[in-house]
């Protein structure tokens, strides 16, 4: 099995129903899918890939290399011989870009390139939102209109992430499997190094690298909003021993004061309130419970919310 890969551009011609449908299937079957001619201009993507690159290379190798975790590593699982996985650790270096947080890098271009890149990405993301929308049956800018809340300020942040080569890969986690808590993830990923994996049917499978490629998933929140029919889905990351994966992904959320709750088209007609499968709630409430439930099922972090 593969990841789904859809031609964004096929929208705009004869080909729209179909695409659609492909979307809707990716969204309803996988929660997974690739989008290719997305819109996103080549080169300013591998202008991405440069200054990512050199930002790591440049500014965050070293101090990787001299963490606690590569110690932990060394030391408890390499000198002393445990053999014990460090299970709540991730073989990750990350860091965070939003509007209005420090962008600290030093690396020529990087904040010009970052800030273009985030612009493009947030417009992909309102495209993608309203293709819900319509494959949902929902009128257009629904989804986006929920996120914003009452104060229109839809939350829009940037992971971007490096998993440096690991000398015991069957020791650590690149990341741990988890959902995603937000709405929906557009990762542009490394074209080389693989180690992405989403759970489907039982069965990890490998989200398979594609140069310039925008990887999409639907975070809880979409899961809510669509009452079910769409759902987010467990995903990881593995340590590998060679190569340093890059991942950089955009969470387009809701804000924190944000009410959430399905769809009211999508249950209106429903006969029991138990058909609403989901709450309703406030999303900064949620991240409250997701923070400390983060790598556990989702589902009591629903309940969670439904008590509160």
């Amino acid at each position: 099995m593969t990841i789904p890969v859809i031609d964004f551009s096929n929208l705009n011609g004869e080909e729209r129903a179909k695409t659609m449908a492909e979307i809707a299937n990716g969204c309803e079957e996988w929660g997974f899918f690739q989008l290719v001619n997305h819109g996103i201009p080549e080169e300013l993507l591998e202008r991405v890939k440069k200054v990512c690159s050199e930002c790591y290379k440049q500014e965050r190798e070293e101090k990787f290399k001299k963490s606690t975790l590569v110690k932990l590593l060394n030391i408890e699982l390499v000198e002393k011989k445990s053999g014990n996985k460090l299970e709540n650790e991730d073989w990750e270096d990350v860091f965070t870009l939003l509007d209005d947080n420090e962008w600290t890098s030093e690396t020529p271009g990087f904040k010009e390139t970052m800030t273009e890149y985030r612009a493009e990405l947030k417009k992909l993301g309102v495209k993608v939102m309203e293709v819900m929308d319509e494959n949902l049956g929902l009128p257009k800018g629904s989804i986006k209109k929920a996120f914003d809340g009452e104060e229109g300020s839809a939350f829009f942040g940037t992971k971007v992430s490096h998993y440096p080569p690991c000398p015991n890969p069957e020791l650590v986690n690149g990341l741990r499997a988890h959902t995603d808590a937000g709405g929906v993830i557009l990762l542009f990923q490394d074209d080389k190094v693989g180690g992405l994996q989403i759970l489907k049917d039982g069965e990890w499978i490998d989200v398979q690298p594609l140069p310039n490629a925008i990887v999409i998933n639907t975070g809880d929140q979409i899961e809510v909003l669509s009452n079910g029919r769409y759902k987010s889905v467990w995903h990881r990351v593995l340590a590998t021993p060679d190569g340093n994966r890059r991942s950089i992904a955009s969470f387009y959320n809701p804000s924190l004061k944000a009410t959430i709750s399905p769809a009211p088209q999508l249950v209106e007609n429903l006969k029991k309130e138990v058909d609403q499968a989901y709450p309703k709630f406030v999303f900064g409430d949620y991240m409250s419970v997701y923070a400390e439930q983060k790598f556990l099922p989702k589902e009591p972090r629903f309940q969670a919310v439904r008590a509160t």
